[in-house]
């Protein structure tokens, strides 16, 4: 995110110098920063107010899907906004399902006959089938936080009326309402209060009207199916990707995590997408946005409300965004008759609690004692693992014992992050302030059998050479 908080305002004495017969008071740089920060709130708040006003008026409704009064039952009515002096702002923590859609054919009941003598199979505009994304994002406007849990289509659940199977095929049962409902049993009886669905070919839509988007693609991703029109060919390294180049990105599976791969890749997106496109110039964009993409999108949201998400997604840190994924394990082979990701439901009351602020008796997540944690050590600067034994030393002294160093992190960085694989934020910063370096961060996005994850930036070669 790209709007930084500053630190409160410090008195600051205003200089007066001798004229002639005047006396001119002279505005120090301090003074000029807060007058640019309050004009770039002014902004703020007109693109947003400018943003509803026009989307309010131009705009489609957002839902394709007609609820019975049971499937609305489902999700909270209660209103998400309040009126400010020129725009709505969120009242209180909401809770949105999003689901990403990737539709062909075979999938639906009566696919479009123009579809049916082709030699492949294409992507079809539609919400049904099954989902291929699925995340529950918590906007917290008090605590200012947007907390994102992935959770893996792939996840082994009791869907309701047909019995044990993979969550994403409730949406193809019964839906956003079936959907919605399963994922709150699965996480605990956690509340829902809208769902947006878009197809995938929304996706690429979406990530051409905001100009694509500069990402580290991690490795060389190559696959072709002609049965699908699905030609995935990127290259690792940093790059800027336009819409389908994304979808290549996000669509890829065949490595040794499958969709746990995807889901980490989605959190870099994502993540990218927000430090680069959500800021007061993509609001005023908002209603030529919508245009392009209000085919794909199936949502309970109201534009106000989708709007007053968007206005408190811009004015939200990077330090304030979390990255969560369902805790669990792949199921073993021959375990059952399909592959599955077996959701561990002992660790997740505890990241409800502590995430989605959710009361159901369970304590939230506390610092573990440093011997209990593993810890994954991944290089990005490409140095020979000897540079890496002070740090570990500094770990065993420390109490550190499960200590392993894994894969290399691909991408360069400058500063090391210390990422909390699991949500375990406490300890992950109990990590940095013992190595005194680095920034936390809560995501998935380190290794998958670790506690927490250390990938090495050069910041850690500087502090090395003055050890």
């Amino acid at each position: 995110m790209s709007v930084k908080r500053m630190p409160t305002e410090e008195n600051h004495s205003v200089k007066a110098f001798k004229g002639s017969k005047k006396n001119t008071k002279k505005l120090i740089p301090g003074r000029w920063l807060w007058f640019g920060v309050g004009m770039s709130a002014v902004a703020i708040i007109s693109a947003i107010a400018g943003t509803l006003l026009a989307v309010s008026f131009t705009s489609k409704p957002l839902q394709k899907t007609q609820l019975n009064q049971q499937q609305q039952a489902v999700f909270d009515g209660e209103d998400i906004t309040k009126s400010g002096l020129q725009f709505s702002a969120l009242s209180r923590p909401v809770n949105i399902l999003v689901l990403g859609m990737s539709v062909l054919p075979p999938d639906i009941k009566n696919p479009p006959p123009e579809t049916l003598h082709l030699r492949y199979q294409p992507e079809l505009n539609s919400f049904d089938g099954l989902s291929d994304v699925m995340l529950l994002l918590r906007f917290e406007p008090e605590k200012k936080k947007l907390i994102m849990l992935s959770i893996p289509r792939d996840t082994r659940i009791e869907v309701s009326g047909h019995g044990l199977t993979k969550i994403n095929a409730a949406n193809l049962y019964g839906g956003p309402a079936l959907t919605s409902t399963t994922v709150s049993n699965l996480l605990g009886g956690v509340g829902i209060d809208r769902y947006i669905r878009i197809n995938v070919l929304g996706v690429s839509k979406l990530v051409d009207a905001l100009g694509g988007v500069t990402v580290y693609v991690p490795k060389n991703m190559k696959y072709r199916d002609d049965s699908q029109h699905l030609y995935i060919n990127l290259k690792a390294g940093k790059q800027h990707l336009n819409g389908d180049q994304v979808l290549q990105l996000l669509r890829f599976r065949h490595d040794e995590l499958g969709d746990i791969g995807r889901i980490q890749r989605q959190q870099m997106v994502i993540s990218a997408l927000s430090d680069q496109t959500l800021n007061p110039t993509t609001l005023t964009q908002l209603p030529k946005i919508l245009d392009i993409v209000k085919e794909h999108i199936d949502s309970n949201l109201t534009v106000e409300e989708l709007v007053a998400l968007l206005g408190f997604m811009v004015q939200t840190t990077r330090s304030n965004m979390q990255m969560l994924m369902v805790p669990g394990r792949f199921s073993e082979k021959k375990e059952y008759e399909a592959s599955y990701w077996i959701p561990n439901s002992s660790r997740i009351p505890a990241m409800m609690a502590q995430y989605f602020d959710l009361d159901s008796g369970a304590k939230p997540q506390v610092a573990h004692h440093p011997a209990s944690l593993r810890v994954a050590i991944q290089d990005s600067t490409g140095s020979n693992h000897a540079n890496l034994h002070p740090l570990i030393k500094i770990l065993q002294e420390a109490g550190y014992s499960n200590i392993y160093i894994t894969k290399s992190w691909g991408e360069p960085l400058e500063v090391t992050r210390i990422i909390a694989q699991q949500g375990d934020s406490e300890s992950a910063q109990s990590i940095r302030n013992t190595l005194e370096l680095g920034e936390v961060r809560v995501e998935s996005t380190g290794n998958l059998y670790s506690d927490i994850s250390i990938q090495i930036g050069k910041d850690w070669l500087q502090l090395r050479k003055s050890i």
